[in-house]
């Protein structure tokens, strides 16, 4: 997927991420956003099998929005890997889309949060129910 022109006035930042390295670890704390710009990361949750991998992201897709949209206080919801090959990452810059999400309507941005939660509770359920299938 193209990198949408508008990400890039969002970008603060660049990293390169060598390959298996973790970029956010499930449960920890954090609220920063990223934007794969090169390579492939991959989604993991954890199960009672181990981790599993739910998505595979690749140029253009963005993760990390969960813990932010949810507030300092939230806990990452998966654990993302740089994949096979070195992955080039964009770090959005919070301030700015802090700026911009305040900048919403209190009932907009209440909706955005509860789709947040919503991606967060499904992903669990997902998750639950592939382990229970195999």
């Amino acid at each position: 997927m193209p990198i949408d022109p508008v990400v890039y006035e969002y970008i603060a930042s660049e990293v390169v991420c060598p390959a298996n390295e973790v970029i956010i670890e499930e449960g920890s704390r954090g609220d920063w956003v990223y934007v794969v710009l090169e390579g492939h990361v991959k989604v993991k949750k954890r199960t009672q099998k181990g981790l599993v991998v739910i998505d595979t992201l690749s140029e253009g897709e963005i993760f990390g929005e969960i813990a932010f949209l949810e507030g300092e206080n939230a806990d990452r919801s998966a654990t993302v890997m740089a994949a096979e090959v070195p992955v080039r990452l964009g770090i959005l810059d919070k301030e700015l889309l802090i700026k911009h999400y305040s900048a919403m309507s209190p009932t907009l941005r209440a909706i955005i949060k509860s789709l947040a939660v919503k991606v967060r509770e499904t992903t669990t359920r997902i998750c639950a129910a592939l382990v229970a299938a195999s």
